[in-house]
């Protein structure tokens, strides 16, 4: 999923934090729900601003996010010292 639309980063807003279409809603919120154990349908119904796409923009980023922690992570590992 290409998330680079939905995904926004604004240093004025939310302290530069990824936000969701410019809104103050985070991705790290969004996680966070998903964590705790809300569904998607049940985040979608507390913010009717919100799609299915963004829930999944969310997921994506997060997801890259990750892939290049590791890909970061095992690059400085060889590297000499």
């Amino acid at each position: 999923m290409n998330y680079h639309d939905i995904i926004t980063i604004e240093p004025g807003k939310r302290s530069g934090k990824p936000c969701i279409r410019g809104m103050r809603i985070t991705v790290y919120d969004i996680l966070e729900y998903l964590a705790s154990g809300m569904t998607e349908a049940e985040i979608l119904e507390d913010f009717s601003e919100l799609t299915s796409e963004d829930i999944k923009a969310c997921l994506a980023f997060a997801a890259d996010r990750e892939k290049k922690l590791f890909v970061d992570k095992s690059a400085s590992k060889n590297e000499p010292n």
